[in-house]
């Protein structure tokens, strides 16, 4: 696995991580062709809680996923930890637990708690000065130079630009390796973010459909001078469309027929899940 510093470095324009949320979507992600992945905190809540993300989701169930996950594929896995699930000292336990479970980064965020999401209106900021600590102590505590520490800012949303420039230097200065700066509202914040830190610390850009941040490429972000561009929801709203259309069909008719060549054939879902290595692999260690 490439560490995601070095991926970054070494992809011309940005790397883009899609929004996955468990080991099969993650698995179908790095089939597709991708080097990174982000698992997303809303994710989790949308799938498995079945709702929306409003803080909902505990330190404990991510770990999880990301256990889950980093033993199906062996890809570079930012993870939203959120707000680190409380202070300082919780930020150093969710590093810990989060870098030994297999995160690649881990991405920390300055809302209080419960957060809720980027790009919805209400939320409220800790102070900067605590936000501080919070990155210094999940630098203090990973174990590896190479496990990325992402500050991200919510500011924009709250307390305007200017605040959330403000913001993003103290948090580059406490030693965050990515910055984050929420939901720009315009291209022109956009530029100011990138002209600002673009040369000195890799510039991560929330592709959130629908959102409050102007929707882009890859090719146009990083254009822009963003090196990380992640579509963290992308993934379960396309499954709404499909779940939803497939339950009413079989609702309908009673039958998946009219819907199978909207569906994967037997064999094809065994192969993507892997089922021939792991046939094999059983053959090779059977009593002979």
């Amino acid at each position: 696995m490439t560490p995601l510093a070095d991926l970054i470095q070494q992809t011309q324009g940005a790397v883009v991580a899609p929004g996955v949320y468990d080991p099969f979507t993650a698995n179908l992600a790095a089939q597709a062709g991708f080097e990174s992945v982000y698992l997303s905190g809303a994710s989790l809540a949308y799938t498995q809680l079945g709702r929306p993300d409003l803080g909902l989701v505990t330190m404990t169930e991510v770990a999880d996923s990301i256990a889950a996950i980093r033993d199906r594929v062996d890809i570079a896995l930012i993870v939203d930890a959120d707000t680190g699930y409380g202070n300082a000292l919780n930020v150093q336990r969710t590093v810990r637990v989060f870098e030994r479970s297999g995160a690649s980064a881990i991405q920390l965020e300055d809302q209080t708690f419960p957060k809720r999401c980027g790009h919805l209106s209400g939320k409220t900021l800790i102070t900067a000065d605590e936000m501080v600590g919070k990155i210094q102590a999940a630098c203090d505590a990973r174990r590896s130079e190479t496990t990325q520490i992402i500050a991200r800012t919510d500011a924009i949303g709250v307390e305007g630009i200017d605040a959330a420039m403000v913001r993003a230097e103290r948090y580059l200065d406490a030693g965050a390796d990515v910055l984050f700066i929420e939901a720009p509202q315009s291209r022109q914040q956009q530029l100011m973010i990138t002209e600002r830190f673009q040369q000195r610390v890799p510039l991560l850009a929330n592709m959130v459909e629908g959102g409050r941040t102007p929707a882009g490429s890859a090719d146009e972000l990083a254009d822009l001078g963003f090196k990380l561009v992640i579509f963290p929801g992308g993934l379960a709203r396309a499954v709404i469309r499909q779940a939803s259309a497939y339950f009413e069909s079989l609702k309908h008719h009673g039958s998946t027929e009219p819907f199978r060549d909207r569906m994967a054939a037997f064999d094809e879902l065994n192969e993507s899940i892997g089922l021939p290595e792991m046939l094999a692999t059983a053959e090779r260690y059977a009593a002979k």
